[in-house]
């Protein structure tokens, strides 16, 4: 439990990202005309200069999601789950070098939208309910679920009272403000929530001792394993280095270049040129949470070996047997590591994962129900009444979210529960935009049956997963599952793209690449701002990093 003064801190910081997004949301809306009423609520005018788009793109992927289950997981098995985090980052190279130019040039609202320019009305349908549920599952309901058990921890207060405060309050300035007000909270949550981070890290690193005593608690206790991201064949995590190499993309694809809740900022983007760097920016931005969100983690491993981290509060007994759940690590680290006033900032850290992740996927949601779904059957509706259904869908989806939260909570890690879901999902359409962008014979009919083959294997599959465990497909590891399901997307898309050869037209002739070396060839900005040499030195980065952490 904290004490008065980091409940004053947590509390004045809600007040004032409040004030802070009404403000920017209402001000801004106050001097724009009525035609222009839905573009700047849902995409902000298409203003955003790349920084804001960075630290919005981290702010709406890092929610209390990552900093609670990303903690667990580094205490439960190293730093193998901060694969995740670097292989995000050659996702987002590709967002911004081969997937961004099409989104700006093709003047879409959402991608849905795009996917019918490219392919046609039935893939965008689709994809439109798909999107819409995955952003109430994977963006809401599991943040929420965060959030609930730091906070019950913390204050003592009831899960589900908490959750639905916090909620009550993102939801009244990002359904007032718009997209505006959700960018503008964003940017400041994420300085706030890297601060918090960073504390906790730090104070976690030199109650240990520092990195040499880490690693001599590990060697006694024979967990060195704990400090290697690549894992051989066979390891009891299911996630071998070829695993992560195979299945992260599809997921990742997916997550970063197809999903509307964060594409979104990129397509509020000034030009190409903002929508290209702010991807990359945010690159560089995700190297950090392997050493602030996992690292602590492990550092709580080892503290709680060496006798100095007391995780008793997470043990529980019952038929005679004891267990431990690590769900509420970061909590205890929380309590047990930081002086008072520190522990109000990095609770406030939590909150603004929490209030932006819920902040983004309700803005991305009610701009998705209002241009693909409501306006699809009543095409005349106006700018006051697309806004006015798009935040009704708002709080219709955050009641849905709410409604998840008790059978969400049943998996063991919040961080695989969240992945699972994801590699069932991912695979038909990270298939049906690479193709799309990448091979000009992809037809709209190979699209679409791919997206309902696809869904409908990915469902029946994840049933089989959970209601026969023991099954051969309940043995493997989510992450190939996403792999093989990729193929078999690949597989229907390309063999009826043959049979059913494609017909474009002139606004699909022109948003696919001739030959993949063409968005290289495409000159951009000069000087270091360039994204093609930025795009270099990350992947340079990154080959380093993977190296060290092998």
């Amino acid at each position: 439990m904290i004490g008065s003064v980091d409940l004053a801190i947590s509390i004045f910081y809600i007040l004032g990202i409040v004030t802070i997004g009404l403000w920017a949301g209402i001000k801004h809306n106050k001097k724009i005309e009525d035609a222009d009423v839905a573009g700047e609520y849902f995409l902000a005018g298409k203003t955003l200069r790349w920084p804001v788009i960075g630290l919005a793109l981290f702010a709406t992927n890092i929610s209390c999601v990552h900093l609670v289950s990303l903690a667990q997981s580094g205490f439960d098995t190293g730093l193998l789950n901060g694969n995740f985090e670097w292989m995000a980052i050659f996702t987002l190279i590709l967002l911004a070098v081969f997937f961004a130019p099409f989104y700006i040039k093709s003047g879409v609202s959402t991608l849905p939208d795009f996917l019918e320019k490219r392919y046609d009305r039935s893939s965008r349908d689709w994809l439109a309910i798909v999107s819409v549920v995955s952003a109430v599952i994977i963006h809401i309901s599991f943040s929420l679920l965060a959030g609930g058990i730091v906070l019950k921890t913390l204050f003592g207060v009831d899960m589900y009272t908490s959750i639905v405060v916090i909620s009550i309050i993102t939801a009244i300035y990002t359904v007032i403000g718009g997209l505006r007000a959700v960018v503008v909270t964003e940017s400041i949550q994420t300085i706030v929530l890297l601060a918090g981070a960073i504390i906790m890290s730090v104070a976690a690193y030199l109650k240990m001792g520092g990195w040499e005593p880490m690693v001599k608690v590990l060697q006694d206790n024979n967990q060195m394993d704990k400090l290697s991201m690549m894992r051989p064949h066979g390891d009891s995590s299911g996630m071998p280095w070829y695993a992560v190499f195979l299945g992260y993309p599809i997921i990742g694809i997916w997550y970063w270049c197809a999903d509307q809740t964060i594409v979104q900022r990129v397509l509020g983007a000034k030009d190409e040129t903002h929508a290209r760097l702010g991807p990359l920016f945010c690159g560089f931005i995700k190297i950090l949470p392997v050493f602030i969100f996992v690292m602590p983690g492990l550092f709580a491993y080892t503290l709680s070996q060496a006798g100095h981290l007391d995780i008793s509060s997470l043990t529980t007994t019952a038929a005679g047997s004891t267990s431990t759940d690590t769900k509420g690590i970061y909590t205890v680290m929380i309590t047990q590591l930081l002086p008072n006033g520190l522990m109000g900032i990095v609770v406030a850290a939590l909150l603004s994962g929490l209030m932006s992740q819920i902040s983004g996927a309700l803005n991305s949601i009610s701009t998705m129900v209002s241009y693909d779904i409501y306006q699809r059957y009543k095409p005349e509706t106006n700018e006051q009444k697309l806004v006015k259904v798009g935040k009704i869908s708002a709080g219709i989806a955050l009641l849905v979210s709410l409604s998840l939260l008790p059978l969400l909570n049943n998996y063991e890690s919040i961080f695989n529960g969240l992945n699972d879901i994801i590699a069932h999902i991912a695979p038909p359409i990270t298939c049906v935009f690479l193709l799309g962008i990448f091979w000009k014979k992809a037809s709209a009919i190979s699209a679409k049956y791919t997206l309902w083959l696809g869904s409908a294997m990915g469902i029946v599959v994840f049933a089989i997963n959970k209601l026969f465990p023991a099954s051969i497909i309940g043995h493997i590891p989510f992450m190939m599952m996403a792999f093989y399901l990729f193929c078999f997307c690949v597989f229907i898309q390309i063999g009826l793209s043959y049979m059913f050869p494609v017909k474009h037209t002139a606004e699909s002739q022109k948003l696919y690449w001739r030959s993949p070396l063409d968005p290289l060839r495409i000159k951009g900005s000069t000087g270091f701002g360039n994204y093609k040499t930025i795009s270099l030195l990350l992947l340079v980065l990154m080959a380093f990093l993977f190296y060290t952490f092998r």
